[in-house]
C-alpha cells in the first residue's frame, strides 16, 4: 500500500510538472495540451499485470477469418493473428535472427506482451513506442533498468505504454533481458522517416497508443511549431503492422538547419550532439545512434529529461537550457540524417 501511494504521489507531481510548463503533447500522440480532468493512464502499481491492467482498453480485432497480405511476404495472416499480443505475426522471417523467446511470444502469465508486438520483429518499433534495432545491447541493458527502478517514466501521463513498459522491465529475468537485449542489438537500425519541411501537415488522428494517422480527404493543418509524424502506408501500419512501412515527419520550415546549427556548433543552449553521439549522430560505443530515429520517440526523450522523468546524469545538464522550439529544431535535424 505505501508503494502504491508513493506512485499514486510521483503521478500527481508529474502532472501538475507537465500541466505548469509549455508542452511537447504531439511527441506523446495527443493533439491537445494536458488539462485538468483529462484522463492519465491507468495506475500501474507493483502488483499489476503489464497486459491489461497497465494498457488502455482497446478495441480488440474482429474474427472475420479475412487473410492479409503485404509485398513479398510468404504469408499471409488474419489480424487476430497479427494482433496477437503473445505471437504476433512475423512477415518477414528472414530479416532476423531466431527471436528469443521473449522477444516473439513474452510472458502470457504474467500478462508480458512479446516485444515483438510494439517493436516488431526486426527492431524498428513505431512513433507510439521506439525503435530498438541497432541499439547497443549494454545501452538496452541500461534502460531495461531504468524502467525497472523508476528512473525511466514518462513526462506525460497519459502515456500508457511507458507503464507498461516498467512492469516488464520490473518481469523479465536477467537472461530474458540479456536475451532482448542482444537480439536487438544484433540488427542493423534501417532508414525508417522522412522528413518534410512544411507550414502544413495532414488532418490525423490519434490511436488508443498515441499513433497519428492522417485522415482521408480532411484538409491540412496548420503544423504551427510543432511536429507531427504520421504513418506512411497508414492501412500497412495500422491494420497489417507492416516492419517495411515506415513514417513521415512534417517539420516547420528552416527547422533542420535550426537544428543542425545547435547540433554541431558551441552555443549557449547545449553542448555539440556528436561529442558524445558520435560526428555522423550514428553512435560511439555504448552510446546510441540518434540518426534517423522517430522524430515523435526522440522529441519524448528530450521532454522526458528536461522534465526530470527520465534521470540521465550524461543528458540532464545538455537538456537543462532547451526549450520546446530547440527540441523540435533538434529533433528535426537528428531525424533527418542517415542512419
Amino acid at each position: 500500500m505505501k508503494r502504491l501511494s508513493l506512485a499514486i504521489i510521483a503521478a500527481a507531481a508529474t502532472l501538475a510538472a507537465f500541466q505548469s510548463a509549455p508542452s511537447l503533447e504531439w511527441a506523446y500522440g495527443y493533439l491537445n495540451p494536458l488539462k485538468p480532468g483529462d484522463a492519465v493512464a491507468p495506475d500501474c502499481s507493483s502488483t499489476s499485470k503489464p497486459f491489461p491492467d497497465c494498457a488502455y482498453p482497446g478495441v480488440p480485432p474482429v474474427a472475420d477469418g479475412v487473410l492479409h497480405e503485404l509485398p513479398g511476404a510468404a504469408q499471409k495472416f488474419t489480424r487476430i493473428a497479427i494482433y496477437d499480443d503473445f505471437g504476433p505475426a512475423d512477415w518477414y522471417p528472414g530479416d532476423h535472427p531466431a527471436m528469443p523467446d521473449i522477444v516473439a511470444h513474452g510472458k502470457r502469465e504474467q500478462g508480458a506482451r512479446a516485444c515483438a508486438l510494439c517493436h516488431y520483429p526486426n527492431g524498428q518499433g513505431k512513433m507510439e513506442n521506439g525503435g530498438v534495432a541497432g541499439l547497443p545491447a549494454a545501452y538496452i541493458l541500461q534502460q531495461l533498468n531504468a524502467f525497472k527502478t523508476g528512473a525511466r517514466r514518462s513526462a506525460d501521463p497519459r502515456k500508457a505504454n511507458t507503464n507498461e513498459m516498467v512492469r516488464i522491465a520490473q518481469l523479465l529475468t536477467d537472461d530474458e533481458a540479456k536475451a532482448a537485449a542482444n537480439y536487438f542489438a544484433s540488427m542493423k537500425w534501417r532508414p525508417w522517416v522522412k522528413v518534410v519541411e512544411s507550414a502544413t501537415a495532414p488532418a490525423v488522428r490519434s490511436t488508443v497508443n498515441g499513433l497519428f494517422l492522417s485522415i482521408p480527404d480532411a484538409a491540412p493543418i496548420t503544423l504551427g511549431q510543432r511536429i507531427i509524424e504520421v504513418a506512411e502506408n497508414p492501412e500497412r501500419t495500422d491494420v497489417t503492422r507492416d516492419p517495411h512501412s515506415g513514417f513521415i515527419a512534417y517539420v516547420p520550415v528552416g527547422a533542420i538547419a535550426k537544428g543542425e546549427m545547435l547540433a554541431t556548433t558551441d552555443n549557449k543552449k547545449t553542448k555539440q550532439c556528436g561529442t558524445c553521439h558520435g560526428p555522423d549522430l550514428r553512435g560511439k560505443g555504448n552510446i546510441p545512434g540518434i540518426a534517423g530515429r522517430t522524430a515523435s520517440y526522440l522529441s519524448r526523450q528530450l521532454w522526458d529529461m528536461k522534465q526530470g522523468t527520465r534521470k540521465s546524469p550524461a543528458m540532464g545538464p545538455a537538456v537543462a537550457n532547451l526549450d520546446a522550439e530547440d527540441i523540435v529544431n533538434l529533433v528535426a535535424y537528428a531525424a533527418s540524417r542517415m542512419p
